[in-house]
């Protein structure tokens, strides 16, 4: 992962296989380093990633985040190493224990202690037997990681971490606590509009999915953020806190934070600010590093 590079982070969830294409093709011209997206209730994610690096020739993918509860250790293992042998190690493995109403609602499994689980998850894609001359010892992966153990976890047994609905705030948090060579990929939600009631309404259309689950209000609340903040759609300033908003140097002032914190890399979520479907390719050109 290189220093202070750009990715985009998009749900693919809903997208057609000429649009989710149209994306990744889009992302690798703009010139951004990295295209991570979601793995929840729709796509596979590593069926999905070999579609993605297939229409790609330059632009790595990354799950964010696969679920531990979808594959075996092994499994996940030989999807790593089997779609970096075939496209020119250009896949990263972003890990996450998901959320308990997925995990037992949804995949009817009984929801493991996380850092437990993922410890032990991580211990067995380590001694995955795989076939001599095709396993990968140094393997991409990065955790879902917000709490201080479970980055703790991502300094130690995996390349980095991938926190999620986070500030910078979170992200000088991390720095401290990973190694100084840890990747600290960080992700960000976007919308280019001075607009605040516009924005403010994306970004609580946005977060609206994430407000119930323990795991982020637990982090939010770490970060500082009152139970009256967090109350309903949320407060301005949390939907302010998790959605840069603002002409270019106000977004752009954001995304400086996040490196200055040590992020090595933010991956930027483009919402549109009249809270349709799909990135906003304008955003997306703004802040394009290409």
């Amino acid at each position: 992962m290189k220093s202070k590079s750009l990715g985009v982070w998009f749900s693919t969830n809903a997208m057609t296989a000429d649009e989710a294409a149209a994306l990744a093709t889009g992302v690798e011209d703009l010139g951004y380093d990295t295209l991570w997206y979601p793995e929840s209730l729709a796509y596979e994610a590593m069926s999905l990633a070999a579609f993605l690096l297939g229409r790609t020739s330059r632009l790595k993918v990354a799950s964010g985040i696969a679920n531990v509860y979808a594959r075996d250790a092994l499994t996940a293992a030989a999807g790593h190493d089997g779609l970096n042998r075939l496209y020119g190690d250009r896949f990263v493995l972003g890990l996450g224990v998901s959320h308990v109403p997925l995990v037992e609602g949804r995949r009817k499994h009984d929801y493991i202690g996380p850092l437990a689980k993922m410890r032990s998850y991580l211990a067995d894609i380590a001694d995955a037997g795989l076939e001599r001359g095709f396993r990968r010892d140094d393997r991409s992966i990065v955790l879902a990681a917000l709490g201080p153990k479970m980055l703790e976890l991502a300094g130690t047994a995996a390349k980095g971490a991938l926190p999620y609905n986070v500030t910078p705030r979170h992200t000088a948090m991390a720095r401290e606590i990973l190694p100084p060579d840890a990747w600290l990929c960080v992700e960000q939600k976007i919308c280019l509009t001075t607009d605040a009631s516009a924005a403010r309404a994306a970004a609580a259309q946005q977060m609206a999915r994430y407000m119930p689950l323990p795991n982020y209000r637990n982090s939010w609340l770490r970060e500082g953020f009152s139970e009256d903040e967090l109350a309903g759609q949320g407060s301005d300033r949390f939907l302010d806190a998790m959605v840069a908003w603002g002409d270019e140097a106000a977004v752009r002032a954001r995304i400086d934070e996040h490196f200055a914190a040590g992020a090595t890399h933010v991956c930027l979520q483009p919402f549109r600010p009249d809270g349709g479907a799909g990135p906003d390719w304008d955003a997306l050109k703004t802040f394009a590093p290409g």
